[in-house]
């Protein structure tokens, strides 16, 4: 399987050093509802999961909650609620929605309030190895100590500056040696969630926490490390620095795989611009497998926007899938990749998952069986659709 890699930027070979697999995917930072940009991202990689079982490995997925955050903490005092409150409620909204759309839970879904020991722990060592230092009750990651940075995003400390500042980077912190340099621990606000520590009660910053779940529950190496292209930097970039400089270990990730932006109206769908076609809404009017079959009607690596027309088009074609899929509930005999229809699946899924070229199977091969010319290998056509369309995720109207 070929699998583009945005630190390389070019398909490579994914080959399994061990079992299981190791992913883990940065997840939501639960203070609004789910968007078509979540779902985008999150169907994607529920497809990835599958298609690897599907041929036949073991993985551990894991997929972190952000609860710890200046975007809830600014949300909370908007609603006078409290973080914790906020945090809860959204995070089980955007589990239902998620479950509607039949993605599977990950594995291990930590939030990380809940790993301040080890997030505690990798500060201290990066503190001790020169790479962190503190400043009036905060640590910092220093990244001029790391010649490094930089690599996965392929930017300069020109061009970084005003992509991190638009991303939660403040550069006239004065207590910062670099504009550049990030918070790994900071003095919580009076309002904020604060644990002991040896620089002082406060919280932890927003890199080091998904440092600290990849590496508590995955290991110091990870196949395959995914989110949303807008975290590929400041997020990812940082993550990297955080977590070789603790380890000692070269690389952290192996494939850095990336979903792009979702856009509406010309710009990225986001809720801080509030142009968001939500989830919920959607399912009011369309089936899951029909939002499914217009979100991975997309490659990962394209960006594009949200139309109803396209909507409406997914409608249709899992309607189609769903009406010759029923019948007969006979298991497939054989492999499917052994079929014509099954190896053509498998080779779009096996190019850096070309799931638009992988629904065009299913496609022809609901036409195929709707089409009520039979031959010899109508019989096993039905099952084989079924079997397909599961590696995407469809439920094709059966139970």
């Amino acid at each position: 399987m070929l699998l583009y890699d945005s630190r390389t930027l070019r398909k490579e070979p994914f080959i399994p050093q061990s079992q299981p697999v190791t992913i883990y995917v940065c997840g939501i930072t639960p203070y609004d509802t789910t968007h078509l940009g979540h779902a985008f991202t999150y169907v994607f990689f529920d497809t990835v999961i599958r298609f690897l079982r599907f041929q036949g490995n073991e993985t551990r997925y894991v997929q972190n909650v952000t609860d710890v955050d200046d975007d809830i903490m600014r949300k909370s005092r908007e609603l006078g609620t409290t973080w914790d409150a906020l945090s809860e409620t959204e995070t089980r909204r955007y589990q239902r929605d998620m479950a509607s759309l039949n993605v599977l839970p990950p594995d291990v879904f930590p939030r990380a309030s809940g790993e301040i020991a080890k997030i505690l722990e990798i500060i201290r060592v990066l503190m001790d190895r020169g790479f962190a230092y503190q400043s009036n009750g905060n640590v910092y990651f220093s990244v001029e100590k790391d010649p490094d940075y930089g690599s996965l995003s392929h930017l300069s400390r020109e061009e970084m500056l005003p992509i991190a500042n638009q991303r939660g980077n403040n550069p006239d912190d004065s207590h910062k040696r670099h504009p550049l340099d990030f918070v790994l621990w900071q003095e919580s606000l009076p309002d904020e969630p604060r644990w002991d520590s040896p620089w002082g009660a406060g919280r932890p910053g927003w890199h080091i926490e998904c440092s600290a779940m990849a590496l508590h529950y995955l290991g110091d190496m990870v196949d395959i490390h995914g989110g949303g292209a807008d975290l590929l930097f400041p997020h990812h970039e940082s993550e990297i620095a955080q977590s070789v400089h603790y380890t000692g270990r070269h690389p952290f990730v192996r494939h850095w795989v990336h979903t792009a932006m979702v856009e509406l109206d010309g710009e990225k769908m986001s809720k801080s611009l509030g142009n968001l076609v939500l989830v919920r809404k959607l399912l009011e009017h369309h089936t899951a497998d029909a939002i499914r079959l217009m979100l991975l009607g997309h490659r990962h690596t394209e960006s594009w926007a949200y139309t109803g027309e396209e909507m409406d088009r997914a409608s249709r074609l899992a309607d189609r899938l769903s009406r010759a899929a029923q019948g007969s509930r006979a298991p497939l005999q054989g492999s499917a990749a052994g079929t014509d229809e099954g190896a053509s699946f498998v080779a779009a899924m096996e190019d850096d998952l070309d799931t638009p070229t992988a629904i065009g199977v299913l496609a022809e091969l609901a036409d195929s069986l709707l089409s009520g010319a039979p031959d010899g290998h109508t019989a096993q056509r039905r099952p084989l659709l079924v079997e397909l369309g599961g590696v995407l995720g469809l439920k094709m109207g059966i139970a």
